[in-house]
């Protein structure tokens, strides 16, 4: 079974500048079909800050949006560790002979990590911001 290519995507992600890049816009901005004046990097338009590519990419009307969180969100890191965690143990030196078979080995994994490995991340943020 394929992935329907009409629809809407949702990406959570920190407020990296790459994840509001020139070349991000562009690719939502054809993968959405839009017909939109972008303008110019550093000038004018869409392109014109990375407030306004930021902007863009939330917008609610679009197909594919991204949401940011803020900044110095931690507990986005619990998701990095258990993704840390699956790239090691599965992914990194895993054989695929299919999607289907990516999939049955995911699962299987997940099973597997829930009944035997998985316990509560420890949580060591004190909630002070960092000093350079």
């Amino acid at each position: 079974m394929g992935a329907d290519a009409d629809a809407g995507w949702v990406f959570v992600v920190d407020p990296l500048n790459t994840h509001m890049s020139q070349q991000l816009v562009r690719l939502v901005t054809e993968l959405c079909g839009l017909d939109v004046d972008l303008g110019a990097k550093g000038k004018r338009g869409v392109l014109k800050s990375m407030k306004s590519r930021k902007a863009f990419l939330s917008d609610t009307a679009h197909r594919i949006r991204f949401v940011y969180t803020p900044r110095h969100s931690s507990w986005l890191n619990q998701v990095e560790i258990w993704f840390s965690i699956l790239t090691r143990r599965l992914l990194k030196r895993g054989n695929f002979s299919s999607v289907d078979d990516l999939r049955k080995k995911l699962l299987a994994f997940i099973e597997y990590f829930n009944a035997v490995l998985a316990k509560p991340f420890k949580w060591t943020y004190t909630g002070r911001p960092l000093v350079a």
